[in-house]
């Protein structure tokens, strides 16, 4: 006979994959008549974020915990006739209110709280640019096209907080799970072994026109701050609650147990716990909350005769005391209005709800920023870091020459090949961007000269004739192997002056 029992998760660890960008489309129109009719690639599509999402259906992370690898679909491929790629499909991963998402070093990301609430865990990558796109005076037919951007990937903490106004705490069968089901309609598991209770069980109390929730959290332990017993599991659900109420087992057969012994145990732990959630995410140090106590099992004759001997002392710490039975009810209407006017003040305290903005906060994606720094496990090697270079480097097809000529002009722009040659890097340096690495050669003016000017100790200059007849022959390929255009040197060697050699070597 197979026995099946519902598992409560409330904190797993999920690997997400946004999806990736399609690659641009480099094509050439052609139609009867018109066989070179110019470029017309589309776009790649973008690829799908993984985003979410608060669903007031969901009460459990167990889906994550059997299933912890979360990829979106990428975007598909750019096509001829100017036709751009389908974007991915966003994957939307529903999630239980209260549900905070940080990073395995424990920084809080998001705290999803109120129906709906949205979170974008993970951005698709955008897709590359089809040939159609990539037209420029220099480049009047691009016969490359460029890459779709991978998608983001990480691996986040997602940790379930219980959202309630108060929350019961106390040793394992002290009676909590039963006085939430005497005080609300909730029919939690009530048993007499410890560890009964392995998830938390709220239930909803109304006292006249006033309605709060109760939070039935799994029973504590000496070292429950450190992980002992359910530890963290217990303490974690706590953090939002706005009253916390010690459960006392006034019955207990265990002679080295007392009232005052087991509210001192839980109160140490409570402050020794420390919150996840900040100030600003409605979390306040648990030994700031507003405390009530509660002993219970009053309908034992053993149990209301240890009431009445720690009533007075209990009451002498400043804390309101009650004294109840669950299963007679004595005490329960008292204790329902004290907790109800307890959360009213709670509320009341709150400031005044204000309309809900969006909180916008841009990121550079493209940020013009570069450092270039020496590697330090190669000698004569370098490695280039920036946005803008890494992403390019993604985004080029290595395969082809275009594309990596294409490459090595934005580069060039950004001012890359100056600050390589500024720090010393010579032709044939091997050079860093992202995961490839590349053996440099100077390919514009700026470059040569800079590389001549660290040789030399000068400055570099170059005219802009030199600038013009340098691009000229990057066009039409005739450099020499130092990078430098070969139509100055044609100039030169047609020239009167028979002493060409002296007018090479200036140069």
């Amino acid at each position: 006979m197979e026995v099946f029992v519902s598992r409560f998760v409330d904190r797993v660890t999920i690997h997400v994959a946004a999806g990736d960008g399609g690659n641009g489309c480099a094509s050439i129109h052609r139609e009867k008549f018109k066989p070179l009719g110019g470029p017309d690639g589309g776009n790649g599509g973008k690829g799908g974020d993984v985003t979410l999402v608060v669903d007031s259906g969901v009460h459990t992370l167990l889906d994550f915990h059997y299933r912890p690898h979360v990829t979106a679909t990428r975007g598909t491929q750019g096509r001829g006739s100017m036709r751009n790629g389908a974007a991915g499909a966003d994957l939307e991963l529903p999630v239980p209110e209260g549900t905070v998402v940080s990073t395995p070093d424990g920084e809080v990301l998001a705290d999803l709280v109120g129906e709906g609430t949205r979170f974008v865990v993970a951005s698709g990558g955008r897709g590359g640019l089809g040939n159609a796109a990539l037209i420029s005076r220099a480049r009047k037919a691009p016969g490359f096209a460029l890459l779709g951007e991978p998608g983001q990937r990480q691996d986040v903490v997602l940790e379930l907080k219980s959202v309630a106004d108060v929350g019961l705490v106390g040793f394992p069968s002290a009676g909590k799970s039963s006085l939430v089901s005497v005080l609300s309609a909730a029919k939690p598991r009530i048993a007499e072994y410890p560890f009964t209770t392995l998830t938390p069980n709220l239930g909803v109390v109304s006292a006249d026109d006033k309605v709060f929730t109760v939070a039935d959290v799994p029973g504590l332990i000496p070292g429950a701050s450190e992980g002992r017993g359910l530890g963290l599991e217990f303490l974690r659900h706590l953090e939002r609650c706005a009253v916390l109420v010690h459960v006392v087992d006034c019955a207990s057969f265990d002679p080295e147990r007392d009232p005052l012994s087991d509210i001192d145990a839980l109160e140490s732990e409570l402050d020794r716990y420390t919150p996840a959630l900040s100030e600003e995410q409605g979390a306040v140090d648990l030994a700031e909350r507003p405390r009530l106590i509660v002993l219970n099992k009053m309908d034992i004759p053993d149990g209301r005769a240890m009431a009445d001997l720690v009533h007075e002392q209990v009451r002498e710490r400043g804390w309101p005391v009650f004294e109840v039975s669950t299963a007679t009810h004595d005490g329960l209407r008292e204790l329902r209005f004290a907790l109800a006017e307890e959360v009213e003040r709670f509320r009341a305290s709150l400031p005044a709800p204000e309309p809900s903005r969006p909180t916008v906060r841009p990121k550079a994606v493209d940020s013009g920023g570069f450092t270039v720094e020496a590697d330090p496990e190669e000698p004569d090697a370098y490695v280039v870091r920036g946005d803008k270079p890494e992403r390019w480097v993604m985004q080029t097809s290595f395969d082809n020459e275009e594309a990596v000529d294409y490459l090595s002009d934005r580069l060039a722009k950004l001012g890359v090949e100056e600050e390589l040659a500024r720090q010393g890097a010579q032709p044939g340096s091997q050079v860093t961007i992202g995961s490839v690495t590349f053996d440099w050669e100077p390919t514009t003016p700026e470059g040569n000269a800079a590389v001549r000017a660290t040789r030399s100790g000068g400055s570099p200059r170059t005219s802009a004739d030199q600038r013009k007849a340098a691009k000229r022959a990057r066009r039409t390929g005739t450099t020499d192997e130092a990078g430098h255009p070969m139509a100055e040197y044609d100039t030169i060697e047609d020239s009167d002056d028979g002493d060409s050699d002296d007018e090479d070597d200036s140069l």
